[in-house]
């Protein structure tokens, strides 16, 4: 059983556990960590919740071609764990988060046995979507769900509040404190912060923090956002090699995204819109009624290879859960489930050498 006890140092309060980084990892990881009885301190750079997690779209992807081998158990882990998940957060939050299991409509030019789904004849895939134009390639239906990320992200904030996490937001975390190569605590641009453990979940700023240099970039993705008319004008997700739509139940549609390497610019592109909504309206034509409500970009943070980094470093109390890339709304589940446990001292229940810190070998401990 976990034996977290809050410290104290010469007056000064000290937290079981401080989070870098206030994403959807981060706060997961801190509602957890309350379960275990840890007291912990969320500390975020800007507001909670309004990075790549504020940016995302939200599909729960568990089975897809993209998804690298060495991921696949996590992510269907994660995906079976998302009912009871997203389920807490509501009760505890008293807030929806817009869980969708309606499934997805995937036209795919890869080849056919690679993919997890039914095979769908046009006279039942126009029964599903019956505004869909025709779209060359097969077509598939796959069960999966989608989530509205902005609106978990805002019940796992009022979650981790509710059951007593402590934030400190706008302020930038500067320096990761050693004493003897152990961890301290923190330092940011305004004060310090004491702690005998500290989890870097600082997403595509995860490589600006010390002592360990983690080899994370930013991955920009620009969306777009239509209000659909009539409001359940597309009921599932629908997938193309051009294009992804995801229909919300307020009616709003986001249409994504790009894949850039374009370093820390969040700016979007009028061009890139114009594309995203011309692929969108050869997909569905009648999405031309369809009033643009907003366009942005977030940055997600990617890996060497595509894989995310989890686990104890070999700086005592330090450890790492970031470089989800797409998958970080989809792995936040899995990830809180299994960070706690490798904070705790226990042993995980999936073998997680495959994502350790170490096979980077970019350490630089501070002498």
């Amino acid at each position: 059983m976990p034996s977290y006890i809050l410290l104290y140092n010469a007056g000064m309060k000290s937290w079981d556990v401080i989070i870098v980084g206030g994403g959807i990892i981060g706060l997961s990881l801190s509602i957890e960590l309350r379960k275990d009885g840890a007291s912990v301190l969320v500390v975020e750079r800007g507001e909670p919740g309004r990075e790549a997690s504020h940016a995302a779209g939200g599909m729960l992807v568990d089975c897809g071609l993209e998804t690298p081998p060495a991921l696949q158990p996590l992510a269907t882990a994660s995906a079976r764990m998302y009912p009871e998940f997203a389920h807490e957060l509501q009760v505890a939050s008293g807030m929806s988060v817009d869980l969708r299991d309606d499934g997805t409509v995937l036209f795919s030019s890869h080849d056919e046995s690679g993919i997890p789904g039914t095979a769908l004849p046009t006279a039942e895939l126009l029964k599903l979507e019956p505004f869909l134009a025709a779209v060359h390639g097969p077509a598939f239906f796959l069960k999966e769900r989608s989530v509205d990320p902005r609106a978990l992200v805002a019940a796992a904030w009022q979650t981790a509040k509710n059951r007593g996490v402590d934030f400190s937001s706008g302020d930038a975390v500067t320096a990761i404190n050693l004493s003897d190569h152990h961890v301290t605590g923190i330092t940011t641009t305004k004060t310090s912060f004491l702690a005998p453990k500290v989890v870097n979940c600082a997403g595509a700023w995860s490589g600006q923090l010390g002592p360990l240099a983690l080899p994370t970039r930013p991955v920009k993705g620009q969306m777009l956002c239509l209000a659909m008319h009539p409001r359940d004008l597309i009921k599932h997700v629908i997938r193309t090699p051009d294009v992804y739509l995801i229909p919300r139940s307020d009616g709003r549609l986001l249409v994504g995204a790009t894949v850039e390497e374009a370093g820390f610019d969040k700016r979007t592109v009028p061009t890139t819109m114009q594309r995203m909504h011309k692929a969108a309206l050869a997909v569905v034509p009648k999405l031309a009624d369809c009033r643009i409500l907003e366009d942005w970009a977030g940055l997600r943070p990617g890996t060497p290879d595509a894989l995310p980094i989890l686990g104890a470093t070999r700086v005592p109390g330090y450890y790492v859960a970031t470089g989800h890339f797409r998958d970080g709304i989809l792995l936040a589940p899995v990830t809180a489930h299994l960070m706690a446990q490798v904070l705790d001292d226990r042993s995980p229940g999936f073998d997680l050498t495959r994502f350790s810190p170490g096979r980077f070998l970019q350490d630089r401990v501070a002498s």
